[in-house]
């Protein structure tokens, strides 16, 4: 059967790190890769991170239909999931791996429905959640206020998912995230 894994969080709560560590323990998985409209970052390189588009590009693929989901998640900046990328995942017999924000999360899980593992990352508290954007230093005092408002928000989105995976301690997370994965894969 064909399967998806979603992790959704809001921005700092942990979720590529548990997508990362899990790609690397289990060899069935596959990173969907999104598209988006944002800038790259200096370690990110096109087609492995994202596929980053101009906004004309996006545009025109959401006329085309290209997308199974996707949304304007602030002013200007796009993310989706390309139909393409989830064939190109299924023919080569692997199970797909979505690392998105909560929305995107909760239109996957209602799209795939039984086929899909919808786990919702959580961190332990807003001020944790705060602390750990901060020290990614990738934010200005304006985008970290813009990013915890809409964290706050998207903690409400828990119960669109299956499972609640609280990020406090990472090896515990891990571990946890493992047995979930193992006891979807083996249904």
């Amino acid at each position: 059967m064909e399967k998806v894994i979603i992790f959704s969080a809001p921005s700092g709560a942990g979720k590529t790190t548990i997508v990362r560590h899990l790609l690397g323990k289990y060899k069935q998985l596959m990173f969907s890769i999104s598209a988006t409209t944002r800038n790259k970052r200096e370690h990110e390189k096109d087609g492995v991170d994202y596929y980053f588009l101009t906004h004309e590009d996006f545009k025109r693929k959401i006329e085309h239909n290209d997308f199974l989901e996707y949304e304007q998640v602030y002013d200007g900046l796009y993310y989706g999931t390309l139909k393409s990328e989830i064939k190109r995942i299924w023919s080569l017999g692997k199970i797909v791996v979505f690392d998105v924000d909560v929305v995107g999360g909760k239109n996957l899980k209602t799209y795939f429905g039984s086929k899909a593992l919808g786990i919702f990352v959580k961190p332990p508290s807003l001020d944790v959640l705060t602390e750990r954007l901060r020290l990614r230093k990738t934010e200005t005092a304006e985008s970290l206020k813009t990013r915890i408002a809409k964290a706050t928000v998207e903690m409400t989105f828990e119960k669109e998912f299956d499972v609640a995976l609280v990020n406090n301690d990472l090896n515990t997370t891990f571990a946890e995230a493992e047995r979930l994965i193992e006891s979807f894969i083996a249904e």
